[in-house]
């Protein structure tokens, strides 16, 4: 009887210590199960039904549905967008290396010839009179310098040659007069009368005709002063002039101006002396060269542009004022900058930014500070290093799709309990004392 009990009693020993190992824990799969729920750890707990309604334990709504946990996604970083490889080639982005590299800049505008200021004359006659014989009547002719244009009776003009034979005559008598104060008067006497002959603009040859052989002449001879073409004549024969009647307007072609706009992005580039080249289409096959000569320091209202003035020789005179002309200004500044193509730039209010590739399908947005615009390049002087790669078509596409998931990851972000202020916390406690 006492043989049989030991037997059972250790036949269930065997039993129960069986039993106890199928149903222990195991060490490593212990260590598991509370390794997961770390990891997967939930930032917050979201409403199902209303996303903006978020909790930071697990929780019920009205309904009696549990709150969604959220979880961080190591994937994505604040402001960035993950696309996959298909949407990526569907849309159709690219992309471009930042590189270091020396930007110049060529300036393509529409001229316009004009004559050059410094090389008109107006001949405006130096007293009152008549205009007797015009040898020169039309507009457009050439003329050299000396040439005679038109003669003028004038009153005061005979006067002033009849008082400088009557000094002449007055030396002849007195030039052998013993007394040196008369000498010394009659030769002033006559020194004066030539210079006021001088100053009426009598010519040379008239006013030496006169001292030789004292025939006073009736009318005054006016010479161009310089070549050039009539462009104005102001005067006509048997008419009445004053010194304020303009007799003629004339112009040297032999240089000529012409004025072009440059806009706002390209004045920075261009500097007085850069080499400008130009066409016309009224001289096919021909390329004028010239140079930049003046930057006007004023824009245009209307039009938003800075007019620059540019110098070209006219030898040949197939530079004709006001006509249109095709201009090419080789600016000289360059830049040594890191640049990308101006395509890649987002420009959205204040903020200048690209997207840069942070590798497959993963895009940043980033902030940077942009230089000068070359044609269709940009040089960046913050923001962006030498080989990282940018996006240079959709990337307004993306850049919908990063603002539209910051918005949402805004909304889910549980809110924050507000703190009474201060001093509105120090009323309400003297109001309690108080009471």
């Amino acid at each position: 009887m006492n043989k049989q009990l030991i037997v059972t009693a250790l036949l269930m020993l065997a039993l129960g210590a069986g039993v106890g190992y199928l149903v222990a824990p195991k060490p490593g799969k212990e260590q598991t199960h509370a390794a997961l729920p770390a990891e997967k750890k939930p930032l917050f707990y979201r409403s199902p039904m209303n996303p903006s309604v978020t909790s930071p334990v697990p929780a019920k709504d009205s309904m009696g549905m549990d709150y969604v946990p959220v979880y961080k996604k190591d994937n994505e970083s604040a402001g960035g967008v993950k696309i996959d490889a298909v949407t990526v080639q569907n849309i159709g982005v690219r992309t471009a290396t930042a590189k270091k590299s020396v930007l110049s800049h060529i300036v393509r505008a529409v001229g316009r010839v004009d004559y050059d200021e410094e090389r008109i004359v107006r001949l405006h006659p130096k007293t009152e009179g008549w205009i007797e014989t015009l040898r020169v009547d039309k507009t457009g002719q050439r003329v050299k310098k000396d040439e005679d244009l038109l003669s003028i009776y004038s009153p005061q003009l005979v006067a002033s040659q009849q008082e400088y034979i009557l000094a002449l005559n007055n030396l002849k008598v007195l030039e052998k007069s013993p007394i040196e104060d008369i000498r010394r008067g009659a030769e002033e006497l006559v020194n004066s009368s030539r210079e006021r002959l001088k100053l009426l603009d009598v010519p040379a040859h008239q006013l030496h005709d006169l001292t030789q052989n004292h025939n006073i002449k009736k009318s005054l001879h006016i010479h161009t002063p310089a070549d050039g073409i009539v462009i104005n004549i102001g005067a006509r024969e048997g008419q009445y002039v004053t010194p304020e009647t303009e007799l003629y307007m004339i112009a040297d072609l032999s240089k000529v101006w012409v004025y072009a706009d440059i806009y706002e992005y390209e004045l920075p580039w261009v500097k007085v002396g850069d080499p400008v080249e130009m066409q016309l289409a009224a001289v096919p096959g021909r390329t004028f060269h010239g140079h930049l000569a003046f930057i006007y320091p004023y824009a245009e209202a209307k039009t938003r542009t800075i007019k620059v003035r540019l110098v070209f020789d006219n030898a040949e005179l197939l530079l004709k004022p006001e006509l249109f002309a095709e201009v090419t200004i080789y600016a000289g500044k360059q830049v040594d900058a890191i640049v990308i193509p101006s395509e890649a730039v987002i420009r959205s209010g204040a903020k200048t930014q690209v997207f840069v590739v942070r590798g497959a399908g993963k895009f940043e947005p980033r902030e940077i500070t942009t230089g000068l615009l070359s044609n269709s390049e940009i040089a960046v002087l913050d923001g962006l290093k030498e080989g990282e790669e940018v996006v240079t078509s959709a990337q307004f596409l993306i850049d919908s799709e990063s603002k539209l998931r910051e918005a949402t990851a805004k909304m889910m972000e549980p809110s924050k309990p507000q703190q009474p202020e201060p001093n509105r916390l120090l009323m309400e406690q003297g109001a309690h004392r108080h009471d």
